[in-house]
């Protein structure tokens, strides 16, 4: 209904742990972690969990890399059949392509999509085009917001050219693949307006992408965005705090329409700051 129930907690990294994201497996039926370890030198790290009933259990941790890793995300390709995990690593902006066999992963070597530190990465996999898209800030082009379309063969991925989504500091970047529109949905801080929280659609083509207008979903200054697709709904819907409103936990509703996006009232869930 409109509840859930957990089981009991698992410790699968015995150190600090940030920068963590998670992909399913659907082949392999398996969650992939994939994170900072800080209880060896930050570097980037995954592990295979394998969930029965309420509980899941994990496989051995694989370093995929020797550098401090931040701004962890990861997708699953169901094409390739393959976990695909972009990061910053000593700056740049890189990704790499995981293989799961059993409770471990093994990855291919690493591919550059942005050479100028990179940060809020957020990647998701588009099924139409069969490409991943990477969106992220660009420090070293005024930290615009910026994208990055890969291709995925073998335990290899390769880049095209990265495109500018919004010229102005882009931070709390998320990205998601709307299904039934076949269209990425990109919701950010925009600083060049006052950092509003701001959604964009992307439309891939080949190893690049386009964009519509940015629509403003509040007009409040945010952090913290996360943004998933419903596939019942056939909506976007973008989780985030609104400084503007005590921290509060907020949601707003989106609809893809060509390549543009129109949303709904905010409302909030959660009553006290979230981080």
């Amino acid at each position: 209904g409109t509840t859930i129930s957990f089981g009991s907690p698992v410790v699968f990294e015995s150190g600090a742990t940030n920068y963590l994201a998670s992909a399913y497996d659907a082949v392999a039926q398996k969650v992939v972690f994939a994170y900072q370890d800080g209880g060896n030198s930050n570097k980037g790290t995954a592990i295979v969990g394998t969930v029965s009933g309420t509980s899941i259990s994990f496989g051995s941790a694989t370093v995929f890399d020797i550098n401090q890793c931040t701004y962890v995300s990861a997708t699953y390709d169901p094409d390739s059949q393959k976990v695909i995990v972009a990061y910053r690593g000593s700056g740049n902006g890189a990704a790499v392509v995981g293989t799961v066999s059993g409770t471990s992963i093994t990855f291919g070597s690493a591919s550059t999509y942005n050479s100028s530190n990179a940060q809020y990465n957020s990647i998701t996999y588009d099924v139409n085009a069969q490409k991943v898209v990477v969106a992220y800030q660009d420090v070293g082009n005024s930290s615009y917001g910026t994208a990055a379309v890969g291709t995925v063969s073998g335990t290899s991925i390769s880049f095209g050219t990265s495109v500018v989504f919004e010229a102005a500091t882009t931070q709390e970047i998320s990205a998601t693949y709307d299904a039934n529109a076949q269209k990425i949905v990109i919701g950010y801080s925009d600083g060049g307006n006052s950092y509003y929280g701001t959604g964009i659609v992307g439309t891939v083509s080949g190893t690049s992408i386009s964009f519509g207008s940015p629509v403003v979903f509040t007009s409040s200054y945010i952090f913290s965005t996360s943004v998933a697709y419903n596939s019942d709904a056939k909506k976007v819907a973008i989780a985030y705090r609104d400084f503007g409103n005590s921290s509060y936990g907020t949601v707003t509703i989106g609809t893809v329409s060509g390549t543009s996006i129109t949303f709904t009232t905010p409302t909030v869930y959660e009553l006290s700051l979230k981080p």
